[in-house]
């Protein structure tokens, strides 16, 4: 009887530690809502981060803003979509430096690299 006790608690003790380990990676999942014509996307990293967020169009293109974001929650990039065409102006986070992408018919038409300091902005 102590045998099958203890090996009840046993079994209850790894699947508490495995569920609370879980937690930690499981709880986010990728989510899709169809708000009329297009579908909400947020994506998650394994840390349960978001990693992504935006739009496609029912004929899983992607459409409008998308929001990208590292491990650690900080934005590394915003970008636009046409009907998964590349349009407006991209930027690109990357510390201190901040690209700034133009597209025009889905080809790059001109590049900005602004470099944040503490007392000035540097345009390259």
């Amino acid at each position: 009887m102590k045998k099958i006790a203890l090996l009840v608690v046993m079994a209850f003790a790894v699947n508490v530690a495995m569920a609370q380990d879980c937690k930690k990676t499981c709880l986010k999942k990728d989510t899709y809502v169809q708000n009329g014509d297009l579908i909400e996307a947020t994506l998650y990293h394994d840390n349960g981060v978001v990693a992504q967020t935006g739009f496609y169009t029912l004929e899983n293109k992607l459409q409008g803003e998308w929001i990208s974001y590292d491990v650690d929650g900080n934005k590394t990039a915003v970008a636009n979509y046409d009907n998964g065409n590349k349009v407006g102006t991209w930027k690109f986070y990357q510390g201190e430096t901040i690209k700034e992408v133009s597209y025009e018919d889905s080809r790059i038409a001109e590049v900005k690299t602004w470099e944040v300091t503490s007392t000035k902005v540097v345009v390259n």
